[in-house]
């Protein structure tokens, strides 16, 4: 189990991680030194010939020194679904992915009704108040709590706005067309940082528009949608693709949905345009190792993020978990491995971007850098973040990760509650 290091910003104590080998976008820099004060990162290199008696040196030897992960798509973990709509569930699932690294993420909805949709949101953002607040009372017993907690960055609206047909384990009957009065109902409840909507659905023109205008990352997710819809949809903002090759179209689909002649796809669409970006799930499930090195060699790392995707069964036994509220009644089974829906097909996955960057690194010839940048930076860029965190640079939060030779978690220092604006 990883250890935790919350850094307060009003705390002036200089530390930094001597000797080990630093990931940066870029490369990896052995013998490195990375130092950090009141939460912000003031010095990334070679060990200077002499270190100031007033810096706290932790030895890094032999050991990887890695930027926080940033999850954009994350169902929950420890027993919890952010669904779940309570400020207690946020904090379980979110101190679950933190101590496995993930310093940063945004809670996704899924296809749930729209109090519980709602009912989310608010839970999302009294959590992120609550933090706000801790960090300027200075109570040092509140303090404790909000030191627990990664930065919540804002809500991922994935669901309620797929198509039936691509619902995967999402609730098909909570699938629906973007309708003006509630999504604005929605954004009106909290932080909402990235929004998801198929591009084949009535009114997703009005939505993409409204989301993009609201400084959001603008996805198409769980679509049947034709290239000429996804071009339509780009005009209007969208940039991204949910979880490549799952639970979207292709040009069998298309031509199942809209005849002859054949259409592209959203595969194609996003494979032929430089400005749109994806994600995988690279939980050894859901892609082969052949499709992961595929999609980083076409989108290369700077249009490709690794996603959990992770349901409530994170670091829980196996056995039968509620995907979203439980009264929506909708369940997943975890095997140890993987989430399955009752049909057998896969249903979310139950690992953290720990394990996604490890699998990436055993079953790819993708250098260790792209990997990280890929659970990092690039994430932080698509939702407008990386001037805050997603790599070890000077100025950012110091969210900085120690990992073993085996890309394992060993310690997380970390800013809760340092939102970007």
């Amino acid at each position: 189990m990883s250890k935790l290091f919350p850094q307060q910003p009003e705390d002036p104590q200089r530390l930094a991680l001597v000797g080990g080998a630093a990931i940066l976008p870029d490369r990896v820099v052995q013998d490195a030194y990375v130092e950090w004060a009141a939460g912000r990162l003031t010095r990334i290199g070679a060990i200077p010939k002499r270190i100031s008696k007033d810096v706290q040196v932790i030895d890094a030897t032999g050991s990887y020194i890695s930027p926080g992960w940033v999850d954009i798509h994350v169902h929950g973990g420890g027993g919890a679904d952010f669904m779940d709509g309570d400020v207690k569930a946020i904090e379980t699932a979110c101190k679950t992915h933190l101590r496995h690294g993930t310093t940063t993420l945004f809670p996704t909805t899924t296809t749930g009704s729209h109090e519980s949709i709602i009912r989310m949101i608010k839970s999302v953002d009294a959590t992120i108040r609550s933090g706000d607040a801790t960090i300027r009372s200075g109570d040092a017993t509140i303090r404790s709590g909000d030191a627990s907690l990664p930065t919540i960055q804002g809500v991922h609206l994935y669901g309620p706005y797929f198509t039936p047909e691509k619902s995967g384990c999402h609730r098909k009957e909570g699938c629906r067309a973007p309708v003006r009065s509630e999504f604005e109902a929605y954004f009106k409840a909290g932080p909402i940082g990235i929004a998801t909507c198929a591009a084949e659905l009535d009114g997703c023109s009005d939505f993409y528009r409204y989301a993009k205008k609201r400084g959001c990352l603008v996805t198409c997710g769980h679509s049947n949608s034709s290239w000429n819809e996804m071009a339509n949809a780009h005009r209007c903002g969208m940039s991204h693709v949910d979880h490549f090759w799952c639970a979207m179209s292709s040009v069998a689909s298309v031509r199942t949905r809209l005849g002859t002649p054949m259409q592209g796809s959203m595969l194609e669409f996003v494979l032929a345009h430089e400005t749109m970006s994806t994600e995988v799930i690279a939980d050894g499930y859901h892609l082969s190792p052949e499709l992961l090195q595929f999609a980083w060699q076409m989108k290369k790392p700077s249009m490709l993020c690794l996603v959990s995707d992770t349901s409530r069964a994170l670091d829980m036994p196996a056995g039968k978990y509620a995907f979203g509220h439980p009264q929506e009644d909708v369940w997943i089974e975890s095997n140890g491995k993987v989430g399955l829906s009752p049909t057998g097909g896969l249903a979310s996955s139950i690992v953290a971007l720990d394990h996604c960057v490890r699998h990436m690194a055993s079953v790819t010839k993708i250098p260790l850098f792209d990997i990280v940048r890929m659970a990092s930076l690039t994430p932080a860029q698509r939702t407008g973040i990386d001037g805050q965190c997603g790599s070890l640079e000077v100025g950012k939060r110091a969210d900085v990760l120690v990992l073993d030779k085996k890309l394992r978690v060993q310690k997380v220092y970390y800013c809760p509650g340092q939102r970007a604006s």
